[in-house]
């Protein structure tokens, strides 16, 4: 059951907020009681996801149309979400985006880039803004969202796998960097889940990620949400540095 003092006063932030995980997180920090910026370049989407995070909580919510990709839309997007509410409590990155599969010696460089620059370099410009607000506010917690596919390989996705993989040791030396100023960064890792990205890369054919799965169904995205505030809580408050695998049993 929701605890809604768990996030009272409480600022989120979070990115890749239009659909699936993002959307699943907005919605149940607002339910526990904070004040949520939502991200995503879709804009149409984040309009529904507004109204859902509205009804879900006290109806402070910020939205943002920016891509993360392009460093001033961050930039200037972590500043609205401060500027907006007075601070930055938690940061959840998790926009990116899924690779078209070929095998390694055939990735055009321009698709390679694509996923990077998404994936990876967005990610750590989210993150050089957000740490930079909590080290002046003395206090704050970062999730970042990799997936099963940094910690095993992927046929096909080799761009995909490579920006997962490089978010889990971002997010363990910045961890590390930030240890000592009250400040938490983890990872939490997705198997197959039921969101549109899932839809987008069986084709539609579900049934071939849901025999993937040990456990015999795919994920929801409220399985990752709940991992995202339990780390993003007190709860989660010893644990810095970890890459926590919710995935069914997948990259076992």
């Amino acid at each position: 059951m929701p605890n809604a003092a768990r996030f009272t006063d409480k600022v989120a932030f979070v990115t890749g907020a239009a659909s699936g995980i993002g959307r699943a997180a907005a919605v149940a920090f607002a339910a526990e009681g904070a004040k949520v910026a939502i991200l995503d370049c879709t804009v149409d989407a984040l309009q529904e996801v507004e109204a859902a995070v509205r009804n879900a909580g006290s109806g402070e919510v910020l939205t943002i149309a920016a891509d993360i990709s392009t460093p001033e839309d961050v930039e200037a997007a972590v500043k609205k979400v401060v500027d907006t509410f007075g601070r930055l409590d938690v940061a959840f990155n998790n926009a990116g985006v899924e690779n078209k599969a070929f095998p390694v010696a055939e990735i055009p460089l321009e698709e390679w880039d694509r996923i990077l620059d998404i994936n990876l370099r967005g990610t750590f410009v989210c993150m050089k803004h957000e740490l930079a607000q909590m080290v002046a506010q003395g206090s704050g917690v970062v999730v970042n969202t990799s997936s099963g596919a940094g910690i095993k390989g992927v046929p096909g996705g080799a761009a995909y796998a490579a920006s997962k993989h490089a978010i889990i040791g971002l997010t363990k030396s910045a961890a590390l960097d930030y240890a000592k100023q009250n400040i938490r960064v983890n990872a939490v890792l997705p198997g197959n889940i039921e969101t549109p990205m899932m839809d987008r890369f069986t084709d539609g054919d579900i049934q071939k990620a849901i025999d993937l799965e040990p456990v015999g169904r795919l994920g929801k995205p409220e399985d990752v949400a709940e991992a995202v505030l339990w780390m993003s809580s007190n709860m989660g408050g010893f644990v810095t540095g970890s890459a926590i695998v919710v995935d069914g049993g997948w990259s076992l």
